[in-house]
């Protein structure tokens, strides 16, 4: 529980091993609870719970070194997402909790198993005797924004296009900023039940922006909320993102432009969640009124986005005029190369989000010098396979 965060986006901490120790308490508290990864445990950085529980072996060990193995584990490893769902589901048509991890390039594999999953459990809930299904969890690391020198085959957020795409409004895709909003995340996936939640995150280290009442009081008020360490009173524009190293953008972007425009009034809105034709969960979308509130009625609105840009515009759209829109992300340019690099190869940096305004506002200068920060990165990481920007 933090109850407080002092300094905005100073201290970094990591999501995927905060998420390791509630997987690691999870183990201790229910002794039918199981996890699933296609041997990425140790890289994703849920290796903590190794402290607690063994992998599932059926052979000899081989080596001194190999992890804790047995028989009877409860970490279930294999390199076969296909199997590990297969498995998975039928643990939870047993009533009992499990979770996935995967690379996020990797889970669109079993893109069709899951699609028959929400068709299985939209079936079920019309018959009468069968009781609620602990929810398909999904934690989903190695992102296209940080592939980790695996290069263009390892980007994709292609899933989450696909589950916000099913009418059955059965699949909740969470973004969590930060270590803080991960833990709030990991709370609500473990109690769900009849749903898919796929929630997606860096495992490195990333800023901390927000406590673990701003994270609970997301999720209660439709998937958004203002940051108010971000924001001015009576905005001009209106800043959002979804997506933990997006979001870090969007915010760097803010201070940037309060610097060289300080006349320029921002309001910064956070979005953790989105479901179905809506921000928010499927049981707790945001509402016109509440859209309003934060993104005002008539505000040009700039957008940053973890996945492609039309998923979340079309979202959007459903509150706003297309006019008002203005939506960065991925757009499928990647490469083996530096993180800030990944970022401008998809126009997604703080610098491409000052431009967009720095343009409204008629200053070429500034479009300018931006530009010019942005290839002076771009030469620097190509010779020296570092980034300039951090």
């Amino acid at each position: 529980m933090i109850d407080r965060v002092e300094d905005p986006g100073a201290e970094k901490f990591s999501p995927a091993k905060r998420i390791g120790e509630l997987l690691t308490a999870e183990f201790e508290k229910d002794p039918h609870f199981y996890f699933f990864s296609p041997d990425e445990t140790t890289s994703n950085k849920f290796d903590q719970i190794f402290q607690v529980e063994k992998r599932a072996w059926g052979d000899l060990l081989r080596e001194n070194w190999d992890l804790p193995e047995s028989s009877n584990g409860r970490i279930i490893e294999m390199l076969s997402e296909n199997v590990l769902f297969s498995v998975m589901t039928g643990h939870l048509a047993n009533g009992e909790k499990a979770v996935m991890g995967s690379y996020e390039a990797f889970f669109p594999i079993i893109t069709a198993q899951i699609l028959q999953q929400i068709k299985f459990i939209e079936q079920s809930k019309n018959v009468r005797w069968r009781n609620p299904m602990p929810a398909v969890n999904l934690l989903s690391t190695s992102t296209c924004w940080r592939q980790d020198h695996n290069g263009f085959t390892h980007q994709s957020p292609a899933l989450i296009s696909m589950l916000l795409s099913v009418p059955s409004n059965l699949a909740n895709c969470i973004f969590p900023i930060d270590d803080v909003a991960a833990e709030e995340a990991y709370k609500f996936m473990i109690d769900s039940t009849n749903v898919v939640n796929l929630t997606t995150f860096d495992k490195n280290e990333r800023p901390r922006y927000i406590d673990s009442h701003h994270a609970k009081f997301q999720f209660e008020n439709g998937g958004a909320s203002v940051f108010e360490f971000a924001s001015d009173d009576e905005p001009d524009f209106i800043f959002t993102a979804c997506g933990d190293i997006v979001s870090h953008e969007s915010l760097e972007a803010i201070k940037i432009l309060k610097y060289d425009l300080p006349e320029v009034k921002i309001r910064f809105v956070g979005i953790n969640a989105l479901s179905y034709r809506g921000i928010g969960t499927t049981n707790n979308k945001l509402s016109q009124s509440k859209f309003d509130q934060l993104f005002t009625r008539n505000k040009p609105i700039l957008a940053n986005f973890h996945g492609y840009p039309e998923t979340l515009e079309n979202i959007l759209e459903n509150y706003t005029v297309r006019k008002r829109l203005r939506v960065h992300g991925f757009y499928e340019e990647g490469s083996t190369t530096t993180p800030f690099e990944m970022l401008r190869k998809n126009a997604a940096t703080r610098y491409d989000l000052a431009i967009d305004i720095a343009k409204v506002k008629g200053r070429d200068d500034l479009v300018k010098k931006y530009q010019t920060i942005l290839t002076e990165n771009h030469i620097h990481a190509t010779d020296f396979g570092t980034d300039i920007i951090s």
